[in-house]
């Protein structure tokens, strides 16, 4: 096939795959079939494969992904992206509603919309193609995420009719069914399942292989043009955004005064479950353009916008059992079994009763009926019961007073409220410290779900966390569902481990009060294993942020002859003991300092903190009279004027370059 009618086929094939992808994404009336689309996408790929000149930036086959990126490059959100205040009762909307009045001299018309619960972003069309996404980040700086947004169906890559410059903002997110069936694929690979649809929509939107992105089926909604479209309105906006081929999760709507915006509240309300997409309330906008400009915005949030927050959705359900789980350091920790019930778009199954004492002061029984709540909309709790339906041969709940897992006695230690199995050879035990040791914050080894260490366990293949540096191909082979490729994945995860950073290790040897933050600030002051179970507790205590309960705990942990002899199996099968780019003997100019990060800064700040923290800087979030330094970006507001108003030294990030390369 020539040039010539090479690009006339491609833009054929571009045009009817677009077409097509808007009537199946965006409007739901699909006119072919998923074989025909794949068809034409298949096409289109191997003519773009024969003829490279002929891809484009807006061509669909840049929905599949790409390359895993190295990282995200952080750019300047202009103008900032505000927040949005919070109301939580019709009384602080009345309130809201009447300042506005006040401020206005008229009763303004609304526009409300329900609020989608997933991850900010801003797009930017340059000439009709879609060219930069960014996320929220701090709302000055955001992460460049576009090559990942760009697979996301519901995006036009390009709009023919939009201004030469065009910046709209919207949420990403994942619909319901996909959750669900994402958390399904992942419970029969023996993974761990996923939070909630937000928490999973942030963490895809930053993953940086693009391909899985677009297997992760996200979605987008429009809530703004940030761009003058030249309308008097942000309801015509919206409109005109949707007629170009942006996607609104749910048609806002006009209100004319407080009584019409309460009756939307209240819809949405009891009807929220209805929604493909999870909401935690409904946002609130003065629609008028002129009206907006008058009321303005302070420095965090816009007057005329505020949103309306629901209380958490409550489920009633039935208390079938109650069992005891076993976590890794011994804890025993009452399970509320349930009669399945649908809460906040997901199908619970189960609730943590959290601790005896809690269990007895609810006083839940088996055969009770009960109020589950999702605590921030994620985690289910039991927040009442209902005694009047309580049957009459029910008993109270008594704690084991043996484990249910090995059988030794039970104990409570003095101040706690816990029960703990204290064998270390509990099985259920042993269970948890692995699962615990290979999970993402930890050793990060992708691939070993709860079926696989469980599968490893049963067959005598591991018997600890050490052992698995141990494992060979054929080790893997002999067991059911483990193939030739499957065996080499998990066997490379497992050797990619090795050179966590020493924080890591730390963390995933399951400490008692050892959490991520202590683990990091270990590492950082000691620099080395040897260095940290040499330190005695006097020495530990004078780290920043550890005191006598996590020193104490961190000895006995180190002096337990078991907990050496893993040490030193993790040693000689060649796992990193030191934590990169530390030296224990070397200088730290900045060691006792305070110090405080304002404005947009053009690196991460979790990197510049890190590399502050190694030079022995405390890096807090407010600026006091106990404040040293202070690194001023752009835009650095308040802190900046506090800490003039106070004498603090200023740096700017050519300072800020200048420190961290002593």
């Amino acid at each position: 096939m020539t040039d010539k009618p090479a690009a006339r086929r491609a833009a054929a094939l571009r045009a009817q795959i677009d077409h097509h992808s808007r009537l199946y994404y965006g409007e739901g009336r699909p006119q072919i079939s998923d074989r025909d689309f794949d068809a034409l996408l298949a096409e289109l790929v191997a003519l773009e494969a024969a003829n490279p000149a002929l891809r484009t930036v807006d061509s669909p086959t840049q929905r599949v992904g790409g390359e895993p990126a190295e990282g995200f490059a952080q750019v300047a959100h202009d103008p900032p992206m505000l927040s949005l205040e919070n109301t939580y009762d019709t009384g602080e909307v009345r309130a809201w509603v009447g300042r506005v009045e006040r401020q206005l001299g008229e009763a303004p018309n609304y526009v409300t919309e329900p609020k989608v619960d997933g991850v900010s972003i801003a797009l930017l069309y340059q000439h009709g193609i879609l060219v930069r996404a960014i996320t929220r980040g701090n709302g000055v700086l955001g992460d460049d995420v576009t090559q990942n947004i760009r697979t996301i169906r519901t995006l036009p890559l390009r709009i023919p009719e939009a201004p030469e410059s065009l910046q709209v903002r919207g949420e990403i997110y994942m619909p319901r069914t996909v959750f669900a069936a994402l958390n399904q694929r992942r419970a029969t690979e023996g993974l761990a399942l996923y939070a909630n649809p937000r928490n999973t929509t942030a963490g895809t939107v930053r993953l940086l292989d693009s391909r899985e992105v677009a297997r992760r089926g996200l979605r987008l909604s429009v809530y703004q043009s940030v761009t003058d479209l030249g309308t008097r309105s942000h309801a015509e906006d919206l409109e005109r955004l949707v007629a170009w081929g942006l996607p609104v999760a749910v048609a806002p709507q006009r209100c004319a005064g407080l009584d019409a915006v309460l009756a939307v509240i209240e819809h949405w309300r009891t009807r929220r479950g209805e929604l493909a997409f999870a909401t935690d309330g409904v946002v609130i906008k003065v629609d008028r353009r002129e009206h907006q400009a008058r009321l303005g915005a302070t420095a965090k949030a816009p007057r005329w916008a505020v949103a309306y927050k629901f209380d958490a959705e409550r489920a009633e359900t039935v208390v079938r059992d109650i069992r005891v789980q076993v976590g890794r350091t011994g804890v025993l920790t009452p399970v509320a079994e349930l009669e399945p019930v649908l809460l906040a778009g997901t199908t619970v199954k189960r609730a943590t009763l959290h601790n005896y004492e809690d269990l007895a002061r609810k006083d839940v029984r088996v055969g009770d009926t009960i109020f589950l709540e999702k605590g921030g909309d994620i985690i289910p709790k039991v927040v009442a019961v209902r005694t009047t339906l309580r049957p009459d041969d029910s008993q109270s709940f008594t704690p084991p007073a043996t484990c249910p897992e090995c059988g030794e006695a039970t104990e409570r230690f003095l101040g706690e409220v816990a029960l703990r199995c204290i064998n270390p050879a509990c099985p259920a035990v042993v269970r948890e410290r692995i699962r615990h040791f290979v999970s993402r914050n930890a050793m990060d080894i992708e691939g070993l779900g709860e079926q696989m260490i469980d599968q490893l366990l049963t067959a005598g293949r591991i018997v600890d966390f050490t052992s698995l540096y141990q494992l060979a191909k054929q080790d893997l082979l002999g067991l059911e569902r483990w193939g030739e490729k499957s065996a080499e994945n998990v066997l490379a995860e497992i050797e990619r481990s090795k050179q966590r950073p020493l924080a890591r290790l730390l963390f995933a040897l399951g400490i008692r009060f050892v959490g991520q933050r202590v683990a990091q600030r270990l590492a950082e002051h000691l620099g080395s294993i040897d260095a940290l179970m040499a330190a005695k507790a006097e020495a530990l205590e004078a780290i920043p942020e550890i005191g006598p309960k996590v020193a104490a705990s961190v000895r006995a942990f180190f002096d337990h002859p078991e907990n050496r002899a893993r040490v030193s199996a993790l040693r000689a099968a060649g796992v990193s003991m030191v934590q990169a780019g530390i030296d224990p003997g070397g200088e730290r100019p900045l060691a006792g300092k305070v110090v405080v990060l304002t404005g947009g800064l053009s690196r991460p700040r979790s990197e510049i903190k890190q590399a502050l923290e190694a030079l022995g800087a405390r890096v807090t979030g407010s600026v006091s009279k106990k404040t040293d330094l202070v690194i001023a970006g752009v835009r650095a507001g308040s802190k900046l004027e506090q800490a003039r108003k106070l004498d603090i030294e200023v740096l700017d990030e050519s300072g800020l370059e200048a420190l961290l390369a002593r």
